[in-house]
């Protein structure tokens, strides 16, 4: 139960942890004011702890698939916002402007949507083992020691984008939304096969015996680009759309920005 524990809560933090981190790594670039982030949390906390409240009438709805039809649209929904992230941070080719005010609204409500995933299922899952004897010695300590792992993984990630070139920082930071942004849709699309709202006929492939999910590179990868050992073509197939329309918003922004700046 302990490890079970520090498993599933990792994977949870981990990915609002490093998604959190690269968007703080954009802010300090171009020097916006953390107040987003503080926003963002908060609405996060409110709104897991409203899911986790309704829960029961959620997961009755559609027959009974409710709760992974909300979490798939929390997904795509979070999917669309860091499109307009990446789009206006394209847009103003990435130095600091003074006409920005958009991004630390965006940025705010990437983290409410993503925190409000995580952390209802984490609240849900806790909640569901509080009456046990022994859950301070088992979920308790093992919730507690996957958040603090993926906290610390968060701050070091931060740290490290920080120290790269200011440059090659953005850059990075641009391709790892990318790819978060298109993991999130794959994970969204796996939740919708699991509500039998899209039919697959099984894994293109099965990498388990190489990098498995349950361990820590493979929480790491699930949480920056949403790897799965077993993935469907449709996983496969709307990661690769989400990727294109990533592509597509960072070329837009720019090229956009080129045409209003009269830039060749």
């Amino acid at each position: 139960m302990l490890l079970n524990s520090v498993v599933i809560v990792l994977r949870e933090v981990l990915e609002a942890a490093l998604m959190i981190s690269v968007l703080l790594a954009v802010s300090r670039f171009l020097q916006l004011r953390l107040r987003w982030v503080a926003f963002g949390l908060v609405l996060g906390f409110i709104g897991a702890a409203a899911y986790g409240y309704y829960l029961d009438p959620v997961s009755n709805l559609f027959d009974g698939v409710g709760q992974e039809l909300l979490n798939a649209l929390l997904q795509f929904a979070v999917f669309a916002v860091l499109v307009a992230i990446v789009y206006r941070i394209a847009h103003q080719h990435g130095m600091p402007s003074d006409n920005q005010a958009a991004l630390p609204v965006l940025m705010a409500a990437a983290v409410m949507l993503s925190v409000t995933r995580e952390g209802s299922e984490i609240l849900i899952y806790v909640t569901g083992f509080v009456q046990m004897n022994n859950f301070l010695s088992g979920v308790g300590v093992g919730s507690i020691t996957g958040a603090c792992i993926g906290f610390s993984i968060g701050v070091l990630f931060y740290y490290l984008l920080l120290a790269l070139p200011a440059r090659r920082t953005l850059l990075i930071s641009l391709i790892l939304l990318s790819l978060t942004a298109a993991g999130m849709c794959a994970q969204a699309t796996k939740l919708l096969i699991q509500a039998d709202w899209i039919s697959v006929a099984g894994p293109l492939w099965n990498t388990s015996g190489i990098l498995p999910e349950e361990s820590l590179a493979g929480q790491l990868l699930y949480a920056l680009i949403g790897y799965e050992a077993s993935p469907s073509a449709a996983e496969v197939a709307i990661y690769a759309g989400s990727l294109a329309i990533m592509a597509g918003s960072l070329c837009t922004g720019w090229i956009t920005c080129n045409i209003r700046s009269g830039s060749p």
